[in-house]
């Protein structure tokens, strides 16, 4: 590992944001003076946000709608798409990406507003697809927890996707709203080596205390799923089967899972990751990544973008179906109870 490596960050670099016509470049030494170097430390950006809730457009992506109570995440995962949307905010899909939180506090007044409004139709909303809302920002601001409280009181179904056992701190709460079949929660385990997850993955928790998420959930009466994302040939596709079954003994009941894509500014990420980490087998994984996207590392077309194609992408998931089948992991996702849904003052069922 290079002397000068960030640990504890994903990105290395910040790759230069396409929205933007100018860029500062370190061309001499000379010019030091004239040049910040990436700083590593976490800030948080409060944000007055104008919405909360957003249709999802992508038919792939298994919800219709989303919400998220931060922008930017500090798990800092080299893989994550959500990067590439951080240069809508004019910074980078890099370090920026894992260091500049924006935190949007006005979140719970948005939501209630929203499900206040008659025209919604009211289907799960999925809470996270864009950054993890359990990161470390939520200990300090706790905006997941108060979407949550004001899902329970309108009986708004939620699925929720994380890999931070911090949602634990939200237990009493999501068995709550589990006796009214109103919550699942789908918990991301990529790896159970820790050496991969350290720098794949490295402010999150260990795969060990992600089971532990889905034990404990599950004992409590949440609907527990287990999302395998992305697999990566070379990496942590081996896993498949490890992961599924120690999933399925805690608990888990549906499972999901993506092949590696790098789209936009995750190529130039992910490229720099893999040399500085995995320099002996560097080459490899990139032209397996390469094999399964026809030549590419990125292929954007619906329904093959997150599956792959080729004989490694069929491989893997050939494995997923089978291991979901021999361990039970075909549950429905979103088998939860949208009928019950009221708003505060309205008498019995609105459907």
């Amino acid at each position: 590992m290079e002397e000068n490596y960030f640990k504890g960050r994903g990105a290395q670099i910040n790759p230069r944001n396409r929205f933007l016509k100018n860029e500062k470049v370190k061309d001499q030494i000379e010019s030091i003076d004239d040049w910040t170097e990436p700083n590593p430390k976490t800030i948080y950006i409060e944000d007055h946000a104008k919405g909360i809730v957003n249709k999802v457009e992508s038919p792939d992506v298994g919800m219709m709608y989303s919400m998220n109570p931060y922008q930017g995440c500090e798990h800092g995962c080299i893989y994550c798409y959500a990067r590439n949307s951080f240069e809508y905010w004019g910074w980078s899909a890099g370090i920026d990406f894992e260091t500049k939180i924006v935190v949007k506090k006005n979140a719970p007044e948005l939501l209630r507003k929203f499900l206040m409004n008659p025209k919604w139709v009211p289907v799960p909303i999925s809470l996270s697809g864009n950054t993890d809302c359990y990161q470390p920002a939520e200990k300090k601001f706790g905006i997941t927890r108060q979407l949550l409280e004001v899902c329970n009181q309108f009986n708004q179904p939620v699925g929720i996707i994380t890999k931070n056992a911090g949602i634990l701190r939200d237990k009493d709460l999501l068995q709550e709203m589990a006796k009214k079949n109103l919550v699942s929660v789908l918990v991301s385990i990529t790896s159970f080596e820790e050496d991969l997850r350290r720098v794949m993955e490295p402010r999150t928790t260990t795969g060990k205390q992600r089971l532990k998420v889905i034990e404990e959930l599950a004992k409590d009466g949440v609907r527990m799923g287990v999302m395998l994302g992305p697999m990566i040939p070379g990496l942590n596709e081996h896993e498949m089967q490890r992961i599924m079954k120690a999933a399925s003994e805690a608990g888990a009941v549906f499972s999901a899972y993506t092949f590696i894509r790098l789209n936009g500014a995750i190529k130039l990420l992910f490229h720099d990751w893999i040399y500085k980490n995995f320099p002996d087998r560097a080459d490899k994984v990139w032209h397996l990544i390469e094999n399964a996207h026809d030549g590419k590392v990125n292929d954007s077309r619906y329904g093959i973008r997150m599956r792959g194609e080729g004989p490694i992408a069929d491989l893997v998931r050939q494995q997923f179906k089978k291991y979901n089948k021999i361990y039970g992991l075909n549950a429905e996702r979103w088998n939860l109870d949208s009928t019950q849904f009221r708003r505060p003052g309205e008498q019995g069922r609105l459907f």
